[in-house]
């Protein structure tokens, strides 16, 4: 005999459905907003840094699009336009400095930028004083963070100008074996002599590290002084050709949506993508216009040939 079904056993498959909590992770919303990282954010929540609609935050906190957000001397409005990520490149000259404080007041690279409310512009990586070429600024800690942290392994890409001329055995020894630095081993993932004439030698060069000085400090163990350095690509993004010294140019919503989905970043909500935790060695890369939003083609670098959905060569 069937058992009789009491009307509080029965469910719909509504009920049986888990409710998924609304909202982002506040930590994770600041990250974005480029406050600072993640953690560095929770940080803050936990040392009641951060408000929340008139209220202290906690550790594990969602906030919903319109939520009022104010983190240290800083105010966001959830859900707002301008709280979403934006790239911004420079074509850095040699003579400015990678920093907003700098004792000797020599020129700085932010004295140039676009001004933001509510956002901060952060660079990714550095150049040196004597350094030129690209730069890139975003307002996406998350997106900053991917593209620097040493395990993401980027591709940094320089043209290098030295006083004499590598041997045939310097050349393959830094691509086979490296060399020894005082902070550590070295060793060039792309080398190609370029010419030149006279005492000046060009070569390209390609590395995945951002260690302090580190190309200059290759050469020079091997008593080849750099005399002009410029880096000419980090990841996918190249070097545009019409972006003159000294210049910005702020990247599209498409093509900061796909420089989101090659380091494994979602562009609606800014969650890591499950089927790629890091970059992607690409080979295709923006080439923004000059002084504008609307940044719409990209540029192979030398050797791709595999497209992606997006159209930019991998």
């Amino acid at each position: 005999m069937n058992k009789k079904v009491q009307p509080h056993e029965v469910s719909t498959a509504e009920e049986l459905v888990e409710e998924k909590p609304a909202g982002e992770k506040l930590q994770k919303v600041l990250a974005q907003a480029g406050f600072g990282s993640r953690r560095m954010m929770e940080e803050w929540i936990a040392s009641g840094r951060v408000i929340v609609n008139g209220e202290p935050a906690t550790l594990g906190m969602r906030v919903v699009d319109g939520d009022l957000v104010k983190a240290g001397t800083r105010t966001m409005r959830v859900g707002e336009r301008d709280n979403a990520p934006r790239i911004l490149l420079y074509h850095k000259p040699e003579g400015e400095i990678v920093s907003r404080d700098d004792p000797g007041k020599r020129a700085s690279v932010f004295d140039k930028l676009p001004k933001l409310r509510g956002q901060k512009w952060i660079a990714i990586g550095r150049l040196d004083f004597n350094t030129s070429g690209l730069l890139i600024f975003t307002t996406s800690g998350e997106l900053a963070n991917r593209l620097m942290h040493p395990r993401f392994e980027v591709e940094r890409e320089y043209a290098v100008r030295v006083q004499g001329t590598m041997t045939e055995v310097q050349m393959t020894r830094l691509l086979k074996e490296g060399v020894e630095l005082e902070d550590g081993p070295v060793k060039f993932d792309k080398l190609e002599d370029e010419g030149g004439e006279g005492f000046n030698h060009w070569y390209r060069v390609m590395l995945k590290e951002g260690r302090n000085r580190v190309v200059r400090r290759t050469f020079e163990l091997l008593e080849l002084p750099v005399s002009r350095l410029m880096r000419v690509r980090f990841g996918i993004i190249n070097l545009p050709p019409r972006l003159k010294r000294g210049m910005t140019a702020e990247l599209g919503d498409g093509e900061v949506a796909q420089v989101l989905d090659w380091v494994g970043i979602e562009a609606d909500n800014s969650e890591p993508s499950s089927g790629s935790k890091t970059p992607r060695q690409a080979a295709g890369a923006p080439a923004a216009k000059k002084g504008g939003r609307a940044a719409s083609s990209f540029r192979p670098v030398r050797g791709g040939n595999r497209k992606s959905k997006t159209g930019a060569k991998r």
